[in-house]
Formats: structure tokens, sequence, C-alpha cells
């Protein structure tokens, strides 16, 4: 039994980490025609209205899916089925209202989300209002099969949404460029980013459609489920409303406060930069740059974060069931999947930086490089830090996580005031107060998991190996990238090659410092391929 569920949690978290990929890929893509279409100016405009956009979505409902997956695996580990689909259904009228609300906000409150050296971002912002509402609907869908441990609907209908988001937010984005090309310079930009933001909701309701479509397919196991339950306590729906709220809304602040401190650099940053009297064009042009910097580092981010959305009904079964030792394996298991991948990624993102923005986004000025190589630490402490934040929320404590970004979040807004007043760091004053954030995070979750599940890290089985292999790859891209381009002269061969070569690297490297067992090879994304590769070495 033991085995099987060790296989879920694997299949699990690699249906997420390759639909996480396979999304961020498109999304990464998408962005580098978007930014030649709109231009940096327009491009600023547009990534400041997804940034309050995702506070906003993290308000109604972004955590709804880990939140309904929590609740619902707790029951469902004791087969009450019939409870579950109650959560489901009142999950369902919860982010109907909540979401209802924070969309007519973010309709009507746009001139106080943005500041006025942004004001181009507001009609982006406003036309994401409706997608805000969906936006819960979907969640709330995602985290029911995520509760049966079935990630396969979520994963699939995170493709579905990013393949809408790029068709509509280039198309859209076009349209509107050449309807208003007669308008001021400031209105055309305003116009060409509230375009591209239709992307996005052409994206969630396509996902939510999949969605209804997958539960419409599933509706017949479903009702067998219900007419076979004998364990259910049948709870009375305000009650199940009352410990919705009580549970969901600890995790929904947690993680707003655990993410808000982006929005909060970025409008201090806007805001204090404005106050110094640069100009609109030069703060919008480089917020921009770091528009670029971030689509990239979400790419690695986000893999990190699959693990642990993967994890949590998983380790909500065993710690209902008081199973600490298979509780904590289920963890150690989905630190070394997240090492794995963000340790290489960020230094090779570090290594290749010039390369890569150049190649994705030809209008960088290259401060986007710059903002890549400082900033990649970033992905190895969200990865850390994201995983401890999963964990308590899945044993309940999502008090803990909740508290301890608060605090993170009072250094954050600290640092960040200190450095753009008393510093000309400017755009890069953000990326300094992310990774000072950052580390905080991890240093008070760290204790935390200590103290409530006497967890020790696995440092050197996660941590060290990677690291260790992640250095004679960076050396191994490095010099086959600047090499090569000397030769031939093309920024997209020799990257391509140097990132082949790199993996290769790593991969044997990894094989000789850590000598996986045949299980973690089955952990591994794609194990079962590597491993007949390994078979092949002669070591």
């Amino acid at each position: 039994m033991g085995k099987k569920n060790d296989n879920t949690l694997v299949k699990n978290a690699s249906f997420l980490m390759i639909a996480a990929l396979i999304s961020k890929i498109i999304g990464m893509l998408y962005k580098s025609p978007l930014s030649n279409t709109l231009g940096n100016n327009s491009m600023g405009l547009f990534n400041y209205a997804q940034n309050v956009y995702f506070i906003l979505l993290m308000i109604a409902s972004f955590s709804i899916p880990q939140a309904v997956s929590k609740i619902m695996a707790e029951k469902l580990a004791f087969k009450r089925y019939r409870d579950a689909q109650k959560v489901f259904h009142c999950a369902l009228l919860y982010v109907i209202i909540m979401g209802g609300v924070v969309a007519l906000f973010c309709l009507f409150g746009s001139s106080i989300l943005v500041p006025e050296s942004m004001s181009g971002a507001r009609l982006a912002l406003k036309m994401l209002a409706p997608t805000i509402f969906l936006s819960g609907i979907l969640g709330t869908f995602r985290g029911y099969f995520q509760a049966y441990r079935n990630m396969l609907p979520t994963s699939l209908s995170q493709i579905v949404e990013q393949c809408f988001v790029a068709v509509f937010a280039i198309l859209m984005s076009t349209v509107m460029l050449n309807k208003f090309s007669s308008a001021e310079e400031s209105v055309r930009n305003a116009w060409g980013a509230a375009g591209a933001t239709m992307g996005t909701g052409a994206g969630v309701a396509s996902a939510l459609l999949f969605m209804l479509f997958v539960y419409w397919v599933n509706r017949k196991n479903i009702k067998k489920r219900l007419a076979r339950d004998t364990h259910s306590r049948d709870e009375a729906t305000g009650e199940v409303m009352k410990n919705i709220v009580l549970i969901v809304m600890p995790i929904i602040l947690s993680s707003f406060i655990y993410n808000v401190n982006g929005f909060i650099n970025s409008y201090m940053y806007s805001g204090i930069q404005g106050f110094k009297g640069i100009d609109h064009d030069t703060i919008t042009s480089l917020y921009a740059e770091y528009g670029y910097y971030m689509t990239l580092i979400n790419i690695p981010l986000t893999l990190a974060s699959t693990a642990p959305t993967s994890m949590i009904p998983e380790v909500s079964a065993q710690y209902a069931k008081r199973d600490m030792d298979s509780a904590r394996d289920k963890i150690d298991r989905a630190t070394w999947i997240s090492m794995f991948i963000s340790i290489p990624c960020a230094v090779g993102l570090a290594v290749l930086a010039g390369p890569i923005t150049r190649l994705l986004f030809p209008r960088t000025e290259g401060a986007a490089a710059q903002l890549m190589m400082l900033g990649v630490i970033t992905i190895i402490l969200n990865g850390n830090s994201n995983i401890s934040n999963g964990v308590l929320q899945g044993i309940g404590k999502p008090n803990i996580p909740m508290i301890n970004a608060a605090i993170a979040l009072v250094v954050d807004v600290i640092a960040m005031a200190i450095l753009l007043f008393a510093t000309d760091l400017g755009v890069y004053a953000i990326v300094v107060a992310m990774i000072i954030y950052a580390v905080v995070m991890c240093l008070l979750n760290e204790r935390a998991m200590k103290q409530y599940m006497q967890y020790k890290n696995p440092w050197r089985s996660a941590y060290l190996n990677p690291l260790l292999a992640s250095v004679p790859m960076a050396v191994v891209a490095g010099f086959s990238y600047y090499g090569i381009y000397k030769l031939i002269h093309s920024n997209f061969i020799s990257l391509g090659i140097a990132v082949v070569l790199g993996m290769a690297a790593y991969f044997i490297v990894y094989l000789a410092v850590s000598k996986p067992s045949d299980e973690q090879f089955a952990m591994m994304p794609g194990g079962a391929y590597l491993k007949k590769i390994a078979g092949k070495l002669p070591f």
C-alpha cells in the first residue's frame, strides 16, 4: 500500500511538472512575439496589470485548489464521499460570492490599485475583472480532482488554458493596436496592453469548459461513490460553509501575504521612482525588463511549486492518520524532486542569462539579463519555502506560514524603501528585496517544520548533490556557448548546443555523485528513459 501511494505521489508530481513546464514554455514563447507587438512601454503596462490581477486572484480564489483538495482529502481518507462532495458544492458557492466581490473591486477600483505613474495599466486591469470571477470556479474543479489524487485533468487544463492565452493575447493586442493606430501613444499603449490581457480571460474560460467536460464524463462514477457511501456524517450545509471559511481563509490570507510582496515592490518602485522625478517611459520600459526576467524565472519557480501542490493531499491524509514517518517521507520526496529541477535551472539561467534573454526578447536592452544573474537564487529559496508552506498548510497549521510571510513582508518593505531612497538601484531593488524576503521565509518555515513535524531537511541528497552536478554543467554550458558563438555567430544554434551539452553534463555528474537507486530513478521526470541511458554508461 505504501509503495502504491509513493507511486501516486511521483505520478501526480510528474503530471503537474510536465504540464507546468509545457504551460510555462508556451507562456515564455508567446511573450516574445507579444513584446515585439506591444513594445517595451505597452509591455510594461501589461506586466503591471497582470501583477495586480495576480494579487486580486490570490484574494478571490488562487489557493482554492490546494484548500479544496486538503479539506476533501481528509474526508476521503475515511471514505466520507458525500461529505467531500458537499465540501465541493459549498466551495463553489464560496468562490462565486468571493470572486464576484473581488471582480467588482477590480473593475471599479483600478485607480486605487494602479499608481499614476502606471495609469495606462488601469484599462488592462479592468479587462481582467471577469477572469477573476471565472478563475475561482476553475480552481474549485481543479481542487476536486486533486483531492482524488488525479492530477491529469488539472495538468491538461493548464495546457489548454495557456494555449488559448497565447493565441488570444497576440491576436487581440494586434487588433487593438491597429484599431487605435492613429491615437496618441499613451492611448495606443493602454489599449495594446488591454488587448493582451484578453488572452488571460480566454485561457481561463477555455480551461473551465474543459474541467466541466471532465466532470460531466465522470458523473456516473461520482454518483456510484456517493450511493455506496456508508461513512459520511451528512454535515449541515452551514457547518460545512463555516468549516470552509475557517480553513480556506487562513490559507488564502497566507498565500496573499506570501505573494503580495511582488505587488507592493512594484507599486513602491513605480511610485517612488515617479516621486524622484524619473519619467514615465523610463519607469515602464525598465518594468518591462523586469517582466522579461519574471517570465523566464517563473518556469523553474512553477516547477518547484508543483511538488507541494501534489503533496498536500498526500501529507494531509497521512497526518490525519497520525502516520508521521510516511508524512515525512512524502516531504523528502517532494523536496528531492523540486531541487533536482530547481538547482540546475537556477545555475543554467545565471550562466546563459544574456543569450537567453536576447533570443526570447529581442527588444531587451540588457537589464533583464542582469536581473536574471542577480535573482536566480530565488528559484532555490522559493522551492524550499513552497514545500514548507505546503506542508504546514497540509497538517492544519496555515497560520504559521501566514505569520512567517507577514514578518518577511515587513522586512521586504523596509528593505525596498531603503534601497529605493538611499540608492540608485531602481528596478534592481525589486529583485534584491525578493531575495531578502525569500531568505527570511525559508528560515522561519524551517524552524516551524522542526517544531511541528520533527522534520530535518535532506540537505545532502536534495541540495548538495544537484549543486555539485550543476557546477560542471555551468562550465560546459558557458564554454560551449561562447566557443561555438565565436565560430558561427548564431545565438540560437550556440544556445541550443550549449543547453544540450550542459544537461548531459549535469546528468552524468549527478549519476556519479549521487548514485541514484531504482526508486529515485522512478521519481525523476522521465526516469525510465534516464535509467536506460544510465545503464549504458561505463560507471
